[in-house]
């Protein structure tokens, strides 16, 4: 099997090595792990890509490369050039410092890596560990997704969805919970949550030299959300898994948005 590795902590980040384990044992002995990472932290990127400008690609060494951009343009580089005459069989991304479950999920760029890889056609899984007061005195914070990470992902490649047919090819987002490997509870799939009371802010800043700025600043990641959710089933304990596509409609307001506007006349000076 042929693997490509992607994050959006950057291509020194210790998720990145968790990531690279579990995808060697993935692809066997036989097979090959491709990095095609951010040079420099990327996170909140989303699906970000470098449109208006070029990437720079360095080689580091064999199968290894930092790109000058977003985990988007990862994917792109791998696709394009690096990997063109010969794709990856799978595409991996992560393993993300701190959960992209609820509404983290819209922020992403660990989820905007693998959602990439599913515009491109290809089999794709973003994953994040969750952390909280039980992983802060862990000497490895990864461990829940350094144990049990390879044998989920056989788990998704062996019962996922990957038909390709879709407009839009499915991809998955995996949240490992915020818990020492051996507290793991299990796997659990389930929907896209919303902490109840938390949300992105910002944070005004005002510089020695009087110029003004804002830090961007996270709600607790300890919020409660709507049980069953990515977020309340991580906070129970469980793996989550999440089946996602690049398909922002909202399928539920169709049908009676189209019947109220549908072949209605504009109404011009109103």
């Amino acid at each position: 099997m042929r693997i490509l590795i992607t994050n959006d902590d950057g291509i020194n980040a210790p998720g990145l090595e968790v990531l690279h384990q579990i995808a060697t044992e993935l692809a066997g002995p036989h097979g090959e792990v491709w990095t095609v990472a951010p040079a420099f932290e990327q996170s909140g990127v989303a699906h970000c890509i470098s449109y208006t400008h070029p990437t720079m690609i360095a080689r580091l060494s064999e199968r290894r490369y930092a790109a000058e951009g977003s985990p988007a343009d990862c994917v792109l580089a791998a696709v394009g050039d690096l990997m063109a005459d010969a794709l990856p069989d799978l595409v991996l991304s992560g393993v993300n410092r701190g959960n992209n479950a609820g509404e983290n999920a819209m922020y992403s760029g660990t989820i905007g890596g693998a959602m990439e890889a599913a515009l491109q056609g290809l089999p794709a899984i973003a994953l994040s560990q969750y952390l909280g007061p039980e992983t802060d005195d862990l000497a490895d914070p990864f461990e829940a997704a350094r144990r049990h990470g390879a044998s989920l992902i056989r788990q998704l490649l062996d019962h996922g969805d990957w038909d390709s047919d879709e407009d839009f090819r499915l991809f998955y987002n995996v949240n490992f919970p915020p818990l020492p490997a051996s507290k793991v509870r299990g796997i659990r799939v389930a929907p896209q949550g919303k902490r109840r009371g938390s949300r992105f802010g910002a944070v005004p800043y005002t510089a020695p030299n009087g110029r003004r700025f804002m830090w961007v600043a996270g709600g607790s990641q300890q919020a409660e959300a709507r049980p069953g959710s990515d977020v309340a089933v991580n906070l129970d304990g469980y793996v989550s898994v999440t089946p996602m596509r690049a398909d922002l409609t909202c399928h539920a307001s169709l049908s009676r948005l189209a019947a109220a506007l549908d072949g209605k006349p504009l109404a011009f000076g109103d």
